[in-house]
């Protein structure tokens, strides 16, 4: 069977999307069900079940809708370095956004905010994800205790996957690379003892 590309990776990034939205989703399904007992601190206990996992819910929605969708062509709402501040505070991993991006065009700190969840993937532990403008772009970090990063995400980021090779976990790195070619952008990574470094390099910048 002819696979097509463009409708591989839209599959696999709606699953993937799937798979961020299902944890937060459960747990407001079961606050909801704990409001269904009697007692005063179990209502207070599933209230504050189903506060935080909206949160995380709408969180990583916004994020995503910026960074995969058409977000980079709208200022409105909140800007990216909120965005990806907000998606970050639900998780083990820290994000700093550097002022110096947030001057940057829509367009690449839409790039910025992929690689900022890429990195992230790489913290097997948790730790610290940041961007910081560089001379000819600028430069994503993820540092932590036993960072990783897998062959085959590297391989995705680097698109020297076969499409049809791609999976729900490989399919974000290769948007990134996919969205940086497209941007005209170059990256370029270094995998050091605790630290992951990806500079995005223009050529005309």
């Amino acid at each position: 069977m002819t696979i097509d590309p463009e409708l591989r990776i839209a599959e696999l990034l709606t699953a993937r999307l799937c798979h961020e939205l299902v944890g937060p989703v459960t747990a407001v399904a079961n606050g909801a069900e704990l409001l269904s007992e009697d007692g005063l601190e179990v209502d207070r206990e599933a209230l504050a079940l189903i506060s935080d996992s909206a949160r995380r819910i709408a969180s990583r929605l916004q994020l995503y809708r910026f960074s995969y969708g058409f977000g980079a062509t709208h200022a409105a709402g909140p800007q990216p370095g909120e965005l990806a501040a907000r998606y970050f505070e639900t998780t083990r991993v820290v994000c700093r956004y550097g002022e110096t991006v947030r001057a940057l065009p829509l367009a690449d700190q839409k790039l910025a905010c992929n690689l900022l969840v890429f990195g992230a993937e790489t913290l097997i532990h948790g730790g610290h994800v940041s961007v910081d403008a560089a001379t000819r772009g600028f430069r994503v970090e993820a540092a932590g205790e036993g960072v990783a990063l897998p062959r085959e995400q590297w391989q995705a980021l680097r698109l020297a996957t076969p499409v049809a090779d791609l999976t729900a976990r490989t399919v974000h790195g290769y948007f990134t690379g996919r969205l940086a070619r497209a941007e005209g952008w170059r990256l370029v990574d270094e995998l050091m003892p605790g630290r992951l470094c990806i500079e995005a390099i223009g050529a005309a910048r």
